[in-house]
Order: structure tokens, then sequence, then C-alpha cells
């Protein structure tokens, strides 16, 4: 078992930052692909953004995140982080940090299905 547990969010306007962290326990963090996905209001949960089990690792990006969010983990800390910039009103949304062993994502890091183990999530709300 994996506990996830999310941390950061909050109400910022638009054009600002917030970082959201994602603490890990219970299983070896480095053997676990990590990925942020988003639900707002009567919308389908969205990819945000995944990286790979290893420090510095390979990171994907969401097509309306890009460019915008960066996300990175510290295998010490266990711990993954989600930094977002130049928020949007539209990114208004419950934040989830999930998480799967690296093995088994097979380039699929972008289905929520893949994923063993989900946060409890974390409001974010950008105010124009």
């Amino acid at each position: 078992q994996v506990q996830l547990v999310e941390s950061g969010g909050g109400s910022v306007q638009a054009g600002g930052s917030l970082r959201l962290s994602c603490a890990a326990s219970g299983r070896t963090f480095s053997s676990l692909a990590m990925g942020w996905f988003r639900q707002a209001p009567g919308k389908e949960r969205e990819f945000v953004a995944a990286i790979d089990n290893l420090s510095g690792g390979v990171t994907w990006y969401g097509d309306s995140v890009k460019g915008r969010f960066t996300a990175s983990r510290d295998n010490a800390k266990n711990t993954v982080y989600l930094q977002m910039n130049s928020l949007k009103p539209e990114d208004t949304a419950v934040y989830y940090c999930a998480a799967v062993p690296a093995t088994y994502v097979s380039g699929r890091y972008y289905e929520p299905n893949i994923y063993d183990y989900w946060g409890q999530g974390t409001q974010v709300t950008v105010s124009s």
C-alpha cells in the first residue's frame, strides 16, 4: 500500500503561482511513477503531468499546462511537486496526485486507470 497526501492548494489570482506537494509513504518511492490529475466540477478527470521514478526523471504534460507547469520529485524526501505558474481561471479544480509502479506504465502515463494509488486531492482556485 501507498499513502499519498497532497498539500499546497489554495486561492490565487490569475497570473499567480502555486506549488503543490505530494508526500508518499508505504512503498519504495523510487520505484513509483507519479502523476498529477485534476477534476473540475462537472468535468472528467484530466491528465496534468507525470514524472517517471528516477530523480530528475522524465516528465510529461497535458497540452493545457505545457510551458506553465513543472513536475519534479525528490526521492530522498519521498515527495513529488507540481509548480504551477501563470495560472488561469480554467486551472481551477481539485488536484490529485497518483502513483503506480514504474514498470506498469508502458507509456500510458496519461491514463488515470493505470494508477493504483491516489491522494485525497487539494483544491486550487484561480480568480480572474
